[in-house]
């Protein structure tokens, strides 16, 4: 999920009937099976073993896009979340209030074509294909809730510096255990399938180890392939990480500063 209290996002999110049910055009669901297709191919080997589970526990269907409410019923029964329909882009306050209530966001659209390999708003594939898979495991569960509890009651200069725990870690996360390969438990790069592959098979990005203080100073672009990513030992490191006095860490960030930016600053627009 993608917080933003100042972008307009191109696509608008699809209203459920009164019965609760989302009706999405064929050609929708085309584009679900396609990526869905894509990455069937493309996560074995690549995916931490914890989200594969969760995948397979979910069961959504490869042809259509799931209903919240197929979504929510395994939910339920295994960490106790559900999700919550939302438009593409919400402020971090109604963001870290639905994870504070065990919800998780769900932006109901799909991206187009033209934005098959990454796309920078965060659309219904990227939630429930990328996200919710994990929702099924305890460890990354109660790390959502808990974040959704320290943000709420943040500053709004300190929810930027969260902003970044979430982003290297639920968004862009990497993980490699001490006796194993490198595998993806971040959903924006499992529901992505040019970072999927970029995150890690390409020497470009750096890969480092999961520091606290190091996550919260480095800026990053949600429009581009991540120049670095962190990297947890197992996913259970998240409720480690969950104990830690994280405001406190917030507030050493903010004496020492941001890390210079890795990547070039954006191309302003032609006016």
């Amino acid at each position: 999920m993608t917080i933003d209290t100042v972008h307009t996002a191109p696509y608008v999110a699809r209203s459920a009937d009164d019965s609760g049910y989302i009706h999405y055009p064929q050609e929708e669901h085309d584009i679900w099976r396609q990526l869905y297709a894509r990455q069937a191919v493309n996560l074995p080997g690549r995916a931490c073993k914890e989200y594969l589970q969760g995948l397979d526990a979910l069961a959504m269907p490869k042809d259509r896009i799931p209903q919240l409410a197929e979504i929510d019923k395994v939910l339920m029964a295994t960490t106790g979340w559900k999700t919550a329909d939302v438009p593409a882009l919400i402020s971090f306050g109604r963001f870290f209030e639905l994870l504070a209530n065990k919800e998780f966001p769900v932006a109901t659209f799909i991206r187009r074509k033209e934005e098959f390999d990454y796309l920078q708003e965060p659309d219904i594939f990227h939630e429930i294909f990328g996200h919710c898979p994990l929702l099924t495991n305890p460890s990354f569960a109660h790390f959502s809730h808990m974040y959704g509890q320290l943000g709420l009651n943040a500053s709004k200069e300190d929810r930027v510096f969260l902003a970044r725990l979430y982003w290297f870690t639920v968004e862009f996360g990497l993980l490699k255990p001490q006796e194993g390969e490198l595998c993806i438990y971040g959903g924006g790069i499992l529901s992505s399938p040019g970072e999927t592959l970029y995150a890690m098979e390409s020497q470009v990005p750096e890969r480092k180890p999961f520091d606290l203080l190091d996550v919260l100073r480095t800026p990053y672009r949600i429009d581009i392939m991540q120049p670095i990513y962190y990297v947890i030992e197992h996913i259970d490191v998240l409720d480690e990480i969950a104990k830690m006095d994280i405001m406190a860490y917030v507030a050493k960030a903010r004496q020492l500063g941001l890390f210079a930016p890795k990547y070039p600053p954006k191309a302003k627009k032609a006016s």
